[in-house]
């Protein structure tokens, strides 16, 4: 069956700015960039971790029709498409210092949860993404964190 995911996509609305984001600011680096004729095939790729790719895909045809595609473009602009990914990182209060400095502007500054450290920024056309140091050892959730999280999300 399947052994690993290498590629998945983001929902962008202009990949040239698209690109300004994840590698000028993010410190991504391009992987590929093709122009396909009837469509850009854009992806990026952590320099630690080259064999996983991300698409930066902007909705429309072939996968989706035009209507569709406006659809989703709404969708991405409110920030309603969820998590678009979760980077990790060895020091969250360092990245979200030095991201803080390009410009890069966050929704939840880094707070310390049961899992690790973790804050939270979108890109410039509403995805989500959140930048988590994971906690060392066993991880315990209590019920009093499952509250803490039911309240802040209610």
């Amino acid at each position: 069956m399947f052994n690993k995911i290498t590629i998945h996509s983001i929902q962008v609305l202009d990949q040239d700015e698209a690109l300004d984001f994840y590698v000028g600011k993010l410190g991504f680096e391009v992987a590929d960039d093709v122009d396909m004729g009837f469509m850009r095939w854009l992806t990026i790729t952590l320099p630690s971790d080259p064999e996983r790719q991300i698409l930066l895909e902007v909705p429309g045809p072939p996968a989706l029709t035009e209507e569709v595609a406006a659809q989703v473009r709404d969708l991405v602009t409110k920030g309603a498409l969820g998590a678009a990914a979760i980077l990790t990182t060895d020091d969250c209060r360092k990245t979200f210092a030095e991201l803080s400095a390009k410009g890069v502007e966050f929704t939840e500054e880094p707070v310390e949860q049961p899992y690790g450290i973790d804050c939270a920024l979108r890109d410039p056309f509403g995805n989500h993404i959140r930048v988590t140091q994971p906690a060392t050892g066993p991880v315990e959730i209590t019920p009093a964190d499952i509250a803490k999280w039911a309240g802040d999300n209610a």
